[in-house]
């Protein structure tokens, strides 16, 4: 069973947590970060229009800390995942890891970034190649820098072991003679395999039933505490970001619309669209049913967004100035470290409700 989320943050430590930068360095910056993919058409293959994937991401991440990714299915979350791992090539933006730039002229390279930053997709199966055995997936990573096939093979072992396999009756298998959280177990170990200080996980658990993704989960915070990792947690499961989470960002539409503490963003929720996603998430309590719906219509298109706000089409309180101006992130009262992007959290906004009370 999954703990209690308050239970779990008492007994969690962040201790010994290392690198360059040092304690209070954060483990990750990410400022201003812009993907739009051109759409081609017509007989000559011309740029018709741009899907604005992620517009002026920003956040940090503090080590041995957890950040929790959270909004609807196309907001942008998967893509942002792939941006930080540099698997796509960001238009505009910057990274910070550990306190250098991350630059292929002068500062961090990407295959340096890689070695201290890992990922875990959400699709176990097609993440590992059906014709290497268990240990052999496990050990490519440490033999890709530098690290000889019998200590590689060693790690392998080690690995499969802390995230509860037997290196002896699994090591030899293949992907498909494992079942889905017995693969993303070794997914999570073949991650593990460089020793990363940041791990990225994109849906990690959701493919999964829920028995297994409790203990998923609980295998996650184990590893976590034992050395001492970050964490980047992506998912549309509200109550698996808030369980696992210190901290919480809300995307919408390629924007990060609020990000607070995971106390804060699920009890004292700012911005409109966090509290309708968070109203719009079924409970068990058959006496705490939704009577009213939270959120009306869908997602506008990321072809084209709304000017100013982009939540506005979808917000009862949308004013003339939502749909003028783009709000900033501003604080949410006197909580520095509360973030919300809306002109009621602005007090120089010109909204008449500004004080989002």
């Amino acid at each position: 069973m999954v703990n209690a989320p308050s239970e779990r943050k008492l007994t969690r430590t962040h201790a010994n947590v290392h690198g360059r930068g040092g304690p209070q360095q954060p483990q990750l910056t990410v400022n201003g970060l812009k993907k739009y993919f051109p759409i081609r058409g017509g007989l000559f293959g011309r740029t018709v229009g741009k899907v604005q994937a992620l517009d002026d991401v920003s956040f940090s991440v503090e080590k041995g800390k957890v950040l929790g990714v959270v909004g609807e299915s196309g907001c942008g979350k998967s893509t942002l995942a792939r941006l930080l791992m540099l698997l796509v090539k960001p238009d505009e933006g910057e990274m910070i890891f550990d306190g250098e730039l991350v630059s292929s002229s002068g500062g961090l390279s990407v295959r340096e970034l890689r070695r201290h930053m890992q990922m875990v997709f959400q699709d176990s199966y097609s993440s590992l190649n059906p014709r290497m055995s268990i240990a052999e997936s496990i050990a490519f990573a440490p033999r890709m820098h530098g690290v000889g096939a019998a200590e590689a093979g060693t790690v392998a072992r080690d690995l499969l072991q802390q995230v509860g396999l037997s290196p002896l009756s699994f090591s030899h298998r293949y992907p498909h003679e494992l079942s889905g959280g017995q693969r993303q177990r070794v997914n999570i170990a073949r991650a593990l395999a460089v020793d990363p200080q940041l791990v990225i996980l994109d849906e990690a658990v959701s493919a999964l039933d829920k028995s297994v993704e409790a203990q998923v989960l609980n295998l996650l915070v184990s590893l976590q505490e034992k050395r001492n990792l970050t964490y980047i947690f992506i998912s549309h499961d509200l109550d698996v970001v808030r369980y696992i989470s210190d901290r919480v960002a809300v995307m919408y539409l390629g924007q990060i619309v609020e990000v607070g503490t995971a106390d804060d963003i699920y009890e004292r929720a700012r911005h409109p669209y966090t509290r309708a996603l968070i109203a719009s998430a079924p409970s068990l309590d058959p006496r705490n049913r939704t009577r009213d719906v939270p959120l009306f219509g869908d997602p506008p298109n990321p072809i084209n967004p709304p000017t100013g706000c982009r939540f506005r089409t979808r917000c009862s309180f949308a004013e003339d100035v939502c749909s003028a101006v783009m709000p900033k992130v501003a604080a949410a009262g006197y909580e520095k470290t509360h973030g919300v992007r809306c002109h009621m959290a602005d007090s120089g906004s010109g909204h008449s409700r500004h004080s989002m009370s």
